[in-house]
């Protein structure tokens, strides 16, 4: 389990970002405005209603990755309800599932075509994949690695806000077109996430508890 300081940085962050989420997706843009206007050159018609119907689904499902992994990093919870444990961690493996069926149908819409669309794809791979061998290792009652890798899935729920800060640094503060700053914001996003964990984790005794 994490330790107090890192479990509150990351609570912080994850609360923070779930309520800019929400209100941004179902109050300030709930038709996708700003994000649809970047799409262009589509390979196929984008059916609008369905797109915004599976992106609300997307984005719930999202929210609640983040929050309910978050939730089982702590040991006071842990303690406290083993069973709430297992069954908020049946919640997250639902919720990366459906995110990653969700984004299986969006990516072929992605900006910037097939450049962004076949890593989130194999994200889509790489997410599910990860927290089921997390999975298997509690199954095999096997803590540490169940830990080590819930905690490199869980990074994952972080994809879209990596996105964002990448492809804002690059199309304000280096002047890109917002089109290949995407592109660089989903590969350096995925590349970080896959990195970061493992860094982390070789520093695990000052992280976890």
């Amino acid at each position: 389990m994490l330790n107090k300081k890192a479990l509150y940085l990351l609570s912080v962050v994850s609360l923070a970002f779930i309520i800019y989420v929400v209100y941004h997706n179902f109050v300030y843009d709930p038709q996708a405005a700003g994000f649809l206007g970047h799409k262009s050159n589509l390979k196929r018609p984008l059916q609008i209603p369905v797109w915004l119907n599976v992106m609300y689904i997307h984005v719930i499902f999202a929210c609640l990755a983040m929050g309910s992994g978050i939730v089982n990093f702590s040991r006071s919870i842990f303690e406290r309800s083993r069973k709430f444990h297992k069954i908020n961690g049946y919640l997250y493996f639902v919720s990366v599932f459906i995110v990653s069926l969700t984004s299986g149908y969006m990516a072929p819409y992605a900006t910037g075509g097939k450049l962004t669309s076949i890593p989130f794809n194999l994200l889509n791979i790489i997410w599910p994949g990860m927290t089921v061998i997390a999975l298997y290792h509690i199954k095999k009652r096997d803590m540490i690695r169940h830990r080590n890798w819930m905690f490199r899935s869980y990074a994952f729920c972080f994809t879209n806000l990596f996105i964002h800060l990448i492809s804002l640094l690059c199309h304000h503060a280096f002047g890109l077109a917002y089109k290949i700053s995407y592109i660089l914001g989903v590969y350096g996003s995925i590349t970080l996430l896959l990195i970061l964990p493992s860094v982390v984790l070789a520093r695990k005794k000052r992280l976890f508890i």
